[in-house]
């Protein structure tokens, strides 16, 4: 079976690489990314060129994820993932067309949201629940280490605000997918939550 990259890493390194905007481009990025670098400071910078894919993410694995879990409590959850980031894109959009400057691109996160989205595609049963849910407790563990790194250290205004309001969602989102790792909804004990392979009598 196939398991979902862990993000927590992915996220790390995309943020020390990112924090000065010194990434390797393609020509058909330079200019976007030049665009960006010279309007944005490399911390919103950065944070804009994470935020641009992750809510995005969001929403194309939560379809997934409502459509294949096995679960209602799991098939919520991405049931709520997909409506609240469309709001979350939305506003990131309309703070980007006001500054008249477009996302740079990621390219070591997209790869793994790529490979997340993948795997899901593939997963079923029990072996895609667990994938999910494990996926989102890193990624919302991740994002909020990004939100909160822009809330304290972004130089924009309109970017800083965009991160406090929208701390909240990922917190309470990071809480629901904790409770989902532990086994509250996923039909196994609390004690046992989220089994590994072997002690839900699959092979990797």
């Amino acid at each position: 079976m196939n398991r979902i990259p862990t993000l927590a890493l992915s996220l790390a390194l995309a943020l020390s690489a990112g924090q000065f905007g010194a990434r390797a481009q393609s020509n058909s990025a330079a200019d976007t990314a030049s665009d960006a670098a010279s309007t944005l400071s490399p911390v919103d910078y950065n944070f804009v060129a994470q935020a641009n894919l992750g809510a995005p993410f969001q929403i194309d694995s939560g379809r997934l994820a409502e459509q294949k879990a096995t679960t209602a409590n799991i098939r919520d959850y991405a049931h709520l993932m997909v409506v609240s980031h469309i709001p979350v894109v939305d506003d990131l959009n309309a703070i980007l067309e006001r500054k008249r400057i477009a996302a740079p691109p990621e390219t070591l996160l997209q790869g793994a949201y790529d490979a997340m989205i993948a795997s899901l595609k593939a997963d079923t049963g029990a072996g895609l629940d667990r994938d999910y849910v494990e996926g989102q407790v890193d990624y919302q563990k991740g994002n909020a280490a990004l939100f909160r790194h822009e809330i304290q250290y972004g130089a924009d205004p309109e970017l800083r605000a965009f991160a406090q309001r929208t701390l909240p969602k990922i917190e309470d989102h990071l809480e629901r997918a904790q409770k989902l790792a532990r086994g509250e909804a996923l039909g196994v004990s609390t004690q046992q939550g989220l089994a590994s392979p072997a002690r839900i009598g699959t092979t990797e």
